[in-house]
């Protein structure tokens, strides 16, 4: 009988040591934050126009980093101005809450 319940509980951690797996290189995965990716933005931001396909790609890979950005003098004054808040509408990236 000890046997027939091994088996299930055997499964179950295999499954659970995938998942974990899975998800560490999810996190592995994630850009290092680098404000130089956004270098194709910069026209949006000091002109207004409409963001590149390449602008939001790279908003989207560095939005884990934009609150750590706004930590810094040299970024905050663009990652606030009006044009930077169009960019993450036009590219569905919500404007983080820091």
């Amino acid at each position: 009988m000890k046997g027939s319940c091994t088996k299930p509980v055997f499964f179950t951690c295999t499954i659970l040591l995938i998942l974990i797996v899975a998800q560490e290189n999810r996190v592995a995965a994630v850009d290092p934050c680098n404000p130089a990716q956004l270098s194709p933005c910069l026209e949006t931001i000091m002109k207004g126009s409409e963001p590149s396909d390449l602008c939001c790609s790279k908003v989207k890979e560095q939005q884990h980093c934009i609150c750590q950005y706004l930590k810094n003098p040299n970024f905050k004054s663009f990652l606030n101005s009006p044009n930077a808040k169009i960019i993450a509408t036009d590219c569905h990236c919500p404007y983080p809450k820091c």
